[in-house]
């Protein structure tokens, strides 16, 4: 459990890291993850870090159980927030240990956050970051095993096998897709493949 929070907070502290340099208008570009901007993945992410199991029954509640329904509120919270009140308040939760009830979204689901936003937010900006390989495989494993009903992509992989170029990883039967690690992540969190990055035939059931 420490080592999941330890790398969380590592990739909170990278973006952090990587905001402060943001100019102006690159809070308002387009992120990796559709109808938000920059700033609203940020804000995204001061939400989900902040959450108790209290306030995340709370907000499903308000948000009469939709899941996309309670992000959107989370977002609309901080909104009006200006770039450097969102980076104070990210670096406020930067260390937190909180979260949904684990029987709802698992320690896992942290991860994921951290690393898959991260990049909805770099990407487009053009920044890189390197991950550390397990990371990538613990956040990995947790998707493909998890139903697309709840934002994993378990359903998706039948008939597939993922195969990591850059670790140690597979997984499934099938038409093969084969990519960096980060490049899986990204895609069984349903982002679309990269060109030339990620290829194979499975590719087709995404």
């Amino acid at each position: 459990m420490d080592a999941i929070w330890n790398s969380v907070h590592r990739e909170r502290a990278a973006l952090i890291r990587d905001l402060r340099d943001l100019g102006p208008h690159d809070w308002d570009a387009e992120s990796g993850c559709r109808r938000w901007r920059i700033r609203d993945v940020v804000a995204h992410l001061v939400d989900t870090a902040a959450t108790t199991p209290t306030t995340f029954l709370t907000g499903m509640v308000r948000a009469g159980f939709d899941f996309d329904r309670q992000n959107e509120l989370g977002v609309e919270r901080y909104r009006d927030k200006q770039p450097d009140e969102l980076i104070s308040l990210l670096v406020q939760v930067r260390d937190r240990t909180s979260g949904p009830p684990r029987f709802m979204a698992p320690l896992a689901t942290r991860l994921v956050e951290e690393i898959v936003h991260g990049e909805d937010i770099r990407r487009p900006l053009g920044l890189h970051r390197e991950y550390q390989p397990e990371d990538l495989q613990m956040a990995i494993e947790y998707q493909v095993a998890t139903s697309v009903r709840i934002g994993g992509a378990r359903e998706k992989l039948v008939g597939v096998m993922l195969v990591a170029d850059d670790i140690d990883w597979t997984h499934g039967q099938g038409s093969v897709v084969t990519g960096p690690a980060l490049e899986i992540l990204m895609l069984v969190c349903g982002r679309p493949p990269r060109s030339g990055v990620v290829a194979g035939p499975g590719l087709v059931r995404f």
